[in-house]
């Protein structure tokens, strides 16, 4: 096995790590500090069925998609990155910064285009918000987003490492923005000046328009602040205000079967329908 394929080989199980490490001790500490209390047993078995559904997609598809491109644009020399000569802590500070904000770019893109919402809605369904949120996913928004990170990685001529790493923090992140985890207020002031929090993002859940289209951020939010699309708090208050999106059946929306096949349905047409 040569050098390329022994990294890839070994690359692949780094979210599987993550994830396995991650996810208990988030959904710790979400018990002992919750700050809505939404997490449910039914909620956490149709979040991590749609998420096995989609394990090879979610955890192995990305960063072997990644992996491949940037090593072949290291192979070429080819990307933004080798037409400046940077220290390789630098290379890795420039590829995250890229990278997220072309995946802050995506997040806006399936919102704002109609074929792309019906993918992502899957994810905007469910009615609770808590760290299984994070893996809920449908496999058609899967495949277009590693698609476009590799086109993203190549453009960049991003460090196979750094690529790889940025999938990574991709994966903690959306555990940790998901967690229903009350962070102490002055944590959180701070913290959201740099990076996506619990509370940053949980407005984004909102099923009122203004509030579904806003904190767009993945990893730092100074993407939302510059690009106009910051809402600081929900119209309701955190604990009051309500998580998914109107006009589905409840029932419907916490069934694996509804849930994958919701793409090809029409959304409902209700006044604060993204789309609407």
């Amino acid at each position: 096995m040569n050098a390329s394929a022994q990294f890839l080989s070994h690359a692949v199980w780094l979210k599987p790590f993550l994830l396995l490490l991650l996810l208990p001790l988030l959904a710790l500490a979400q018990h002992y500090r919750p700050r809505r209390g939404d997490a449910s047993l039914h909620r956490w078995r149709i979040n991590l069925a749609l998420a096995a559904f989609s394990t090879v997609l979610l955890a192995f598809l990305p960063v072997l998609a990644i992996g491949v491109a940037a090593q072949w644009a290291q192979a070429e020399q080819f990307g933004l990155l080798y037409l400046v000569d940077l220290p390789p802590p630098a290379r890795w500070l420039a590829t995250w910064v890229m990278l997220d904000f072309a995946i802050y770019w995506q997040h806006r893109a399936f919102h704002a285009l109609p074929l792309l919402w019906r993918a992502h809605r899957a994810h905007h369904l469910d009615d609770g918000f808590d760290v299984s949120l994070g893996l809920r996913f449908h496999p058609l928004e899967i495949l277009p987003s590693a698609l476009f990170k590799s086109a993203v990685v190549i453009a960049i001529g991003a460090p196979p490492a750094a690529a790889i790493g940025y999938e990574a923090l991709l994966l903690a992140m959306s555990l940790f923005t998901h967690a229903d985890l009350a962070l102490p207020r002055r944590l959180d002031a701070v913290l959201r000046w740099l990076v996506v929090t619990p509370d940053w993002h949980r407005v984004h859940h909102s099923p009122l328009r203004e509030e579904t289209n806003s904190n767009y951020g993945n990893w730092l939010s100074l993407w939302d602040r510059l690009f106009g699309s910051y809402r600081p708090q929900p119209r309701d208050g955190h604990t009051g205000m309500r998580i998914g999106l109107d006009g589905y059946d409840p029932a419907q929306v916490q069934r694996l079967s509804a849930v994958l096949a919701n793409p090809f349905h029409n959304e409902p047409a209700t006044p604060e329908s993204p789309h609407a």
